[in-house]
């Protein structure tokens, strides 16, 4: 595994979709309770109760999507003591939850600093570049559709979950997926762990292909991650989705040009 710390592929237009999507990422983590847990770094019972309320509200659960239809009960952020000690309060909701929408705000809610950072790192590097070939209104269609696709594709694989999906990965994966496609020999300087974290300039084909390689082992079950639970299927989704969009925009480009020419 390398980590990309920039690309050298210059671009011809700011690309404001870009910066507006990481700090929109980044205001609405420090609206959640997750801001608070992970900056102090350990989470109290009533903590982690009302950051459970929190997501189960706003976040994409399996469940709910593939049925659309909201959780019966779910935790609302009170503690209490049962049977098995203390726990999270387990009630019917007090508002009405739209699953098909939550697909979306789920796309702008991670789970820990850590989860934020990383997948914002990669936006930055990788996502100007895409914002600027597609275009700004089209780039921010196309990083909303691989994020829809990512979250639907997930539970289809997994439709009787009720854990919360959250994170803007499987949008930036489609991101990853269409720089593979446009963009396979630009370089990328990248730290390599194995190396001693060595920066090195590497084709993007190259830093990309073991991204998508690592995500594929984890999720066909060939390695076991420490990096918890991961959806891993997610991030392939909106990878493949990503290139597909990237490979035929490329034709239909490729196709007008020669049309131009008779």
């Amino acid at each position: 595994m390398v980590i990309p710390i920039r690309d050298v592929n210059p671009v011809h237009r700011t690309p404001w979709v870009t910066y507006a999507l990481i700090a929109a990422n980044i205001a609405i983590f420090l609206l959640t309770p997750a801001s608070a847990i992970t900056v102090t770094g350990a989470a109290s019972l009533a903590q982690t109760c009302q950051q459970q309320a929190f997501y189960d509200r706003y976040a994409a659960i399996p469940i709910e999507v593939v049925h659309n239809q909201p959780l019966a009960l779910v935790p609302d952020g009170r503690t209490g003591v049962g049977d098995q000690g203390p726990g999270c309060v387990v009630a019917r909701p007090n508002y009405h939850k739209n699953p098909m929408l939550s697909v979306l705000s789920s796309l702008f809610l991670h789970g820990s600093w850590l989860h934020l950072l990383g997948n914002m790192l990669f936006l930055w590097i990788f996502g100007n570049n895409i914002e600027d070939r597609f275009g700004r209104f089209r780039y921010l269609l196309f990083y909303l559709a691989c994020g829809v696709v990512a979250t639907y594709g997930f539970a289809l694989t997994n439709p009787h979950s009720t854990e919360v999906l959250i994170g803007a990965s499987g949008a930036i994966a489609g991101v990853l997926g269409a720089y593979l496609i446009l963009y396979p020999r630009a370089r990328v300087w990248s730290l390599v762990p194995v190396l001693l974290f060595l920066p090195l300039r590497l084709p993007a084909w190259l830093v990309l292909g073991l991204w998508f390689l690592l995500q594929w082992v984890y999720t066909a079950g060939y390695a076991i991650s420490s990096a918890g639970s991961v959806a891993y299927p997610a991030h392939v989704l909106g990878f493949v989705s990503g290139a597909l969009v990237a490979l035929l925009m490329r034709g239909a480009q490729r196709s007008h040009g020669e049309g131009s020419a008779q």
